[in-house]
C-alpha cells in the first residue's frame, strides 16, 4: 500500500470543499422533527390545519387518502371520509376561527400534532392528533379530546 503525504493546508482546503459542495447539494435540507425524507409530510400536515381555517374542503378532500378514516372519542370508530365530512366538517366548519399548532412531530409517516384553536365565538379548546400519513396523503387521524371527554368540551363549557 503506498502511502501519499498531504499537508494540513491542503487537507483542511479539501474538506473545505467537500463541505461547500455538501450544501449545494439539490433538494432541501431539513433538521425539523420530520428528516430530510418526510418533509412533504408536514407540509401536507400544515395545509391541512391552514384548509380548515380556509374554509376549503376541496383543499382537504385532495390531501385525504380515498380510504380515509377518522376516529374520536364522540363515537366515531374509522369513519369514512364522506362521514368525517358531514359529521365533522359540515358540524364544526362554522365554528372554527383558526389554529395554533403548538406541537407537529413526526417519524416516518406517523405524526401527532397538538393545537390549540380558536373558535368564532370567542373561546378555544386544545388536542392532540394522531396522523398517519401514505405517499402525501393523509391515511388516517385519530383525535384525542382535550378538557372535559366530549367535543367540543371548551366551546360548550365556556372554557377558554
Amino acid at each position: 500500500m503506498a502511502s501519499i503525504a498531504v499537508s494540513r493546508r491542503n487537507l483542511l482546503a479539501t474538506g473545505a470543499c467537500a463541505l461547500v459542495g455538501a450544501v449545494n447539494l439539490p433538494g432541501r435540507a431539513s433538521a425539523g422533527p420530520f428528516g430530510g425524507r418526510n418533509v412533504t409530510n408536514e407540509e401536507v400536515i400544515r395545509k391541512w390545519y391552514a384548509g380548515w381555517e380556509k374554509k376549503d374542503w376541496e383543499l382537504l378532500d385532495r390531501l385525504l387518502a380515498d380510504d380515509f378514516t377518522f376516529t374520536s372519542p364522540n363515537g366515531d370508530d374509522h369513519i369514512s371520509k364522506s362521514t368525517f365530512k358531514t359529521r365533522c366538517w359540515e358540524s364544526q366548519i362554522d365554528f372554527i376561527q383558526r389554529f395554533d399548532l403548538e406541537l407537529v412531530m413526526g417519524r416516518g409517516d406517523d405524526a401527532l400534532v397538538k393545537y390549540l384553536c380558536h373558535t368564532k365565538n370567542d373561546k378555544s379548546f386544545r388536542n392532540v392528533e394522531y396522523l398517519r400519513l401514505r405517499k402525501g396523503k393523509l391515511e388516517s387521524i385519530e383525535c384525542y379530546f382535550g378538557a372535559q371527554s366530549s367535543f367540543p368540551s371548551a366551546v360548550s363549557s365556556g372554557q377558554k
